[in-house]
């Protein structure tokens, strides 16, 4: 899957893994690794011990990224959807399978 069919700023549904179902943001794409970072899925804590940064020391919770293939597309109904894409007016744009409607464009 190329990771140009899920662009930043998607709202993506995950298809696997501890956060299935769930829905969110793409924050950032890794055309390289195949992987997406979405908003509030896939987090990972981390213990921290206090240092002379954090005295308090604690948790760090981030998120992690996850491979591209299991996430899709959530479409306006906010189910997941595959994505195509069309040449529209002389322009390629991204076309959600189900629903037929231009994404972007």
């Amino acid at each position: 899957m190329s990771a140009a069919r899920i662009k930043k700023g998607d709202t993506v549904v995950v298809l696997a893994g501890k956060d299935k179902g769930r829905t969110g943001s793409v924050v950032q794409v890794f055309p390289k690794e195949d992987k997406v970072l979405v908003e509030g899925i896939n987090v990972h804590a981390r213990h921290r011990k206090p240092d002379q940064a954090n005295p308090q020391g604690g948790i760090d919770r981030k998120p992690a990224p996850l491979h591209i293939s299991n996430v899709a597309f959530a479409g306006k109904d906010g189910k997941a959807t595959r994505v195509r894409f069309e040449e529209r007016d002389g322009k390629k744009v991204r076309v959600a399978v189900k629903s037929g409607e231009a994404i972007d464009g």
